[in-house]
Parts: C-alpha cells; structure tokens; sequence
C-alpha cells in the first residue's frame, strides 16, 4: 500500500481526504436525498431492533438469569461490527477505481475511510439500542464504562484487522472472494454473539477461547454487567491479535493498485 507521509503538516490532509471519500461513500450509498449518516446507523439498528422483536417473542425475559434484551444488544451489535467491516472492505479497490486517478487519493484513504465510516455507524446504531434499552428499563447504566469502551475498542480492531485480510486474500483469488460471504456466516457460531463462554462446557472452553472475537464480546457485556454475570476474557490477547491481523491486512492490500484494471 502506498502509506502517505505522515508528517505533521500533512496530517490535516490526509484526515481531509479521508472524510471528503467517507462524505461520497454515504452519498454513494444512500443518495443525495437521502438522511446520510443517520441511514448509516439506521441500517444496523433495523436488523438489531429486528432480532430484538423477534426473541423477546420466542424467548423468556431471561437466558440463564440474564435479561434477553441487553444480552442480544451486546451480542449482536458486536456482531454486526464485525460482519460490516469483513463486508463493506471487499471491493473497495473495485468499487472506486475512478477516484485512483487523483494522485492525492491512495489506497491508504480508500481502505480506512470505509474503516470509519462502518466503526461510526454501528458505534451509533449501539448507542443508540442502549439507551432505548434504558429507557424501557430492560437495562441499567454500564457497570464498568471503561471496560465497555476497550472490549468495544476491541472488538473494532479485530473486526478491521479481519476484514483487510479477507480484503487482501480476495484480490489474489477470485474463489476467496465468492466464499468471503459465506465465512461471514460461519462467525455467527463461533462469534460467541449468542452464548455466553460460561455456557460452554469448562473442558472445552480454553479451547473455543483461541479464537479471539469471544473476548471482545465478553468485555463489553461484563462492562455492561458487571460481577453479575460470569465473564472470560484476556484484553492482550486479543490486542495481539487485531495489532497481527491488522498488520497482516496491511501487507496483503499494499499492492492492491496493481492487482486491478484503473486504464
């Protein structure tokens, strides 16, 4: 990837140019009518309020003594993050392969603007869940904000770190790109969005913990929490694993330029 100088006189550009393609990536999205950053956290929290309606129906208050509400909330707005960033980072290159004329914009701004943009929005569309959540009392205030903040932090580094690589592995192979959505799927169950780690059987469960999404979603729920509810996580290691896998994604989209058509 052709990394920008990063000198102090050029940071305030590079920040500029990357909020000018996030301001046309709304636009390329939802239109120029359109309400922009509100259909960006609107869209997250439709498919959240969805699931929200549809297990408060098929469900018990409850699951395993933890009200269902907050626990979906935290559970499966991680999961969106997730998902959206691994989605909306393929065909990046593709999808603005107009804009590499312009010797100012590089791959750089491309790949991180879309970083932000999905990190704001489904930050938002969280937010925004909570606080209704509050509001009909199906949730109090954090237990440990700070927590929250970090597991959050988190989850959005692996989240990004994830979706470079699979941004990088889909432009050397045409099957990687075609098999990405259905890897999407295979994170829902392994995700640790719908269960608790605790559920898990204690034979089986340092093992299921090598997988580093579990640990972000478990940080944010028992920052929501607290001592309440039986948590299991390890903030390094799955620091370790966004700083490897972001690093990782990085490499694999430096050449990213070459390996598309902009005659």
């Amino acid at each position: 990837m052709s990394m920008p100088s990063m000198s102090l006189g050029s940071i305030s550009r590079q920040f500029s140019i990357i909020r000018a393609l996030m301001m046309r990536e709304m636009v390329t999205r939802f239109g120029r009518e359109g309400l922009g950053f509100l259909w960006l956290i609107g869209e997250p929290l439709m498919f959240c309020g969805g699931v929200l309606i549809m297990w408060s129906i098929i469900k018990p208050s409850y699951e395993h003594g933890i009200r269902v509400g907050p626990f979906l909330m935290t559970g499966y707005m991680s999961l969106l993050l997730l998902r959206h960033q691994i989605s909306y980072l393929q065909g990046t290159i593709q999808g603005n392969i107009g804009i590499l004329y312009h010797g100012k914009v590089k791959v750089f701004h491309l790949f991180f603007s879309r970083i932000a943009l999905e990190f704001w929005g489904a930050t938002g569309a969280f937010l925004f869940v909570y606080i209704v959540l509050i509001i009909i009392n199906q949730v109090g205030l954090p237990k440990d904000i700070l927590l929250l903040y970090s597991g959050w932090g988190l989850m959005a580094l692996v989240s990004c770190g994830t979706g470079l690589v699979m941004a990088g592995v889909s432009l050397r192979s045409e099957i990687a790109e075609r098999i990405t959505p259905l890897l999407t799927y295979l994170l829902i169950p392994i995700s640790g969005a719908f269960f608790m780690v605790s559920w898990i059987p204690s034979q089986y469960r340092d093992l299921y913990l090598l997988i580093p999404f579990p640990h972000a979603i478990e940080m944010i729920r028992a920052g929501v929490f607290g001592e309440f509810v039986e948590t299991h996580y390890n903030p390094v290691y799955v620091f370790c694993w966004g700083i490897v896998l972001n690093v990782f994604g990085l490499l694999l989209v430096s050449d990213a330029r070459d390996r598309v058509d902009i005659e």
